[in-house]
């Protein structure tokens, strides 16, 4: 059978000019004809090459297939069966890395997008899914920290087989990364709600405003549960280590997204605000980079620029938040590197002093080391920095629990079951990985519980 060339089909998107000041969505999303019509790209490969590139396995063109034939709910049961978070994953995996990359489309007229696809389908599950079905207890509990994308995934892996979950979250709102981390113009958060609110009644409790390590301990949970999941995350912010650092205006991008996320600061009426510079400079080329810098943006910033060591080929976010940040004026300063942050008479950040950078033979990562250019220091003026470089994991869980195995980074250390060196106490995410992406840790969460619910003699 000859194949039919398509080109891909276009995301219907806010217009660069007007979204850059407004916290609405960027990416409107398919309707069902536009939906319908990407999922006929499919090609319906045997060996699926698409499915070996999702970390939690998703049945790409079982899925596509009954997009295709129009029964929307078939191709969200399909999808449900292995990711419990479609909305929010169609909208913020990198898939041009993944699923997408490995398509046979790919090489042709463009993968098909599989994202926007998963998506509509997400988001139609939430507006018309039936409501969750409580499954029998089958007499095991088990506790979870953090709510993020591995402590959700896990909670509602297990509760699909009747283990009473209780989630431990340290903040007054359950979400993880998803609420705190990643902006509303990327992530609506009533998506988000939405899928804890099914959680729920699924008979998932979570427990707000307990901190791991504080107000209960790991060994204290292990008396309690029968098995117990740290998906705690990376929020301890790395700095550059610099002059100047400690001066007024130079923040990290973990607290600035977390006071406009999570704290509404965005809003003319949140009780929270947070300060907005004229001229923002933004250390790092990473995704939290292009948020910190685009919500910069959107706060009233006249300039926004991205400084990174590297080059573009390089930086490390994903290709379509650089597009969209570069269509609404971000600016990039790249093969750049600051080296001081200079103050006014006040104690406020004025400007970075650089230096520029080659680039070199490549690092232990695969990358090109960059190196300094002798003699070709710069000042870039900026009355606002947002460090962007990466975050680790907060150490509370390791000092609490000293005997719990960690890597000279800090992070976990779990075997090939996800289990750390307690009997037990399996982890994942970011607190095992160190900053990743919400389906990786989605994928760990999912791995893991599939070993709690075999060591409970549940499967």
């Amino acid at each position: 059978m000859a194949v039919i060339k398509r080109n891909r089909t276009k995301m219907p998107e806010q217009n660069a000019a007007v979204r850059a000041r407004n916290f609405d969505e960027v990416s409107l999303g398919f309707d069902s004809e536009q939906a319908k019509c990407e999922a006929e790209r499919c090609l319906n490969c045997k060996n699926a090459p698409c499915k070996t590139g999702c970390p939690v396995g998703v049945n790409i063109p079982e899925f596509l297939q009954e997009l295709r034939n129009g029964d929307v709910a078939a191709a969200g049961k399909i999808i449900k069966s292995t990711n419990s978070l479609p909305s929010v994953c169609g909208r913020v995996c990198p898939q041009e890395n993944q699923c997408e990359k490995m398509c046979v489309r790919a090489k042709m007229e463009g993968a098909v997008a599989i994202g926007s696809c998963e998506r509509f389908v997400g988001d139609y599950m939430l507006k018309n899914g039936a409501q969750a079905e409580k499954v029998k207890s089958c007499g095991k509990k088990v506790a979870v920290i953090g709510s993020g994308p591995a402590g959700l995934t896990c909670a509602a892996e297990l509760a699909n087989h009747g283990v009473e979950v209780t989630v431990f979250e340290a903040f007054h709102k359950a979400g993880g990364v998803l609420v705190y981390g990643i902006p509303e113009f990327r992530l609506p958060k009533e998506l988000v709600q939405a899928e804890i609110d099914a959680l729920k009644e699924k008979g998932v409790k979570i427990e707000l405003n307990t901190v791991a390590g504080k107000s209960v301990t790991v060994e204290e949970l292990r008396k309690e549960y029968d098995a117990v999941f740290i998906g705690s995350g990376a929020g301890l912010p790395m700095f550059m280590k610099i002059a100047g650092e400690n001066l007024n205006g130079v923040l990290s991008a973990n607290e600035y997204l977390t006071r406009v996320n999570l704290m509404k600061a965005y809003k003319k009426e949140s009780p929270t605000p947070v300060q907005s510079g004229k001229n923002v400079a933004v250390i790092g080329a990473g995704n939290v980079a292009m948020d910190a810098a685009r919500t910069a943006l959107r706060l009233g910033a006249e300039t926004v620029t991205i400084v990174y060591r590297r080059g573009r080929e390089e930086m490390p976010a994903r290709a379509e938040e650089i597009h969209h940040a570069l269509e609404e004026g971000i600016k990039l300063e790249l093969l750049t590197n600051p080296i001081e942050m200079i103050g006014d008479e006040n104690g406020r950040v004025k400007s970075l002093r650089c230096v520029r950078m080659q680039l070199g033979e490549p690092d232990a990562s695969g990358r090109r080391s960059p190196t300094p250019i002798a003699g070709s220091e710069f000042m870039l003026d900026a009355d606002m920095v947002i460090v962007a470089l990466g975050t680790s994991p907060n150490p509370m869980i390791k000092d609490s629990c000293p005997e719990i195995g960690t890597s000279k980074r800090g992070t976990l250390v779990v075997d090939e079951d996800m289990m750390t060196n307690l009997d037990g106490v399996y982890a994942g995410g970011d607190a095992v990985t160190g900053a990743a992406t919400v389906i990786l840790a989605m994928g760990a969460g999912r791995k893991a519980s599939c070993a709690i619910l075999g060591k409970l003699g549940v499967l």
